[in-house]
């Protein structure tokens, strides 16, 4: 049997816990499955986390945040042009896709479905995650209002809200269509929208 460190056992329990619930649901994810796929003892899972739920949880802290902060923050923080970064990143995640992923829908957004009615614990981290990736939305827009390539007009923190949640509707309909063009199409939509805050009156 090949010997682990603890924080490499932790690891590889988080990520093919990340897989069964991405793929299962969190109600329906089976230990038995994660223990499986990883070759660690039951004694040793319960070692790491005491239930489901403490590993659901370490699942959103350390697998889902720090992947939606490297894809949708880290980008954001910084940049030099909003607009051009926002619809970067929205082609990025257009391409990221694949019939398999589409399918799987967004692993936060799933989660907040499932859980956040069920279980505090679960709102609580969620609505942490959107609120940071929604906070670097309305931060980059000031900024793009304070460099003259945003309008000054546009609410920066209503505008971060409605981007957040056309992106994250967008996946919906496209889970639920089984379908990249529904996604592509959605995201075009959510591109021109992005396109006509650029502040166009030659005022800066």
């Amino acid at each position: 049997m090949v010997t682990r460190n603890p924080d490499q056992t932790r690891l590889a329990l988080l990520e093919a816990a990340f897989q069964e619930i991405n793929q299962h649901g969190f109600q329906a994810a089976s230990l038995n499955n994660i223990l499986d796929e990883t070759h660690v003892t039951k004694g040793a899972l319960y070692h790491h986390f005491p239930s489901k739920l403490d590993m659901g949880y370490a699942v959103v802290e350390e697998i889902i945040r720090p992947n939606m902060v490297e894809k949708w923050v880290k980008p954001l923080q910084g940049c030099e042009n909003i607009i051009d970064t926002l619809l970067a990143l929205i082609d990025q995640s257009i391409g990221h896709h694949n019939c398999a992923t589409i399918c799987l829908g967004c692993p936060i957004n799933n989660l907040a479905q499932e859980m956040s009615p069920i279980d505090e614990g679960f709102r609580e981290r969620i609505n942490s995650i959107f609120d940071q990736w929604r906070n670097a939305i309305t931060e980059g827009l000031r900024e793009g209002q304070k460099k003259g390539i945003v309008k000054p007009s546009l609410s920066a923190d209503a505008t971060a809200y409605f981007i957040v949640a056309a992106i994250e509707g967008a996946s919906s309909l496209a889970k639920n269509a089984k379908s990249v063009d529904v996604l592509r199409t959605s995201l075009q939509g959510l591109k021109q929208h992005i396109e006509s805050l650029r502040d166009t009156t030659g005022k800066h």
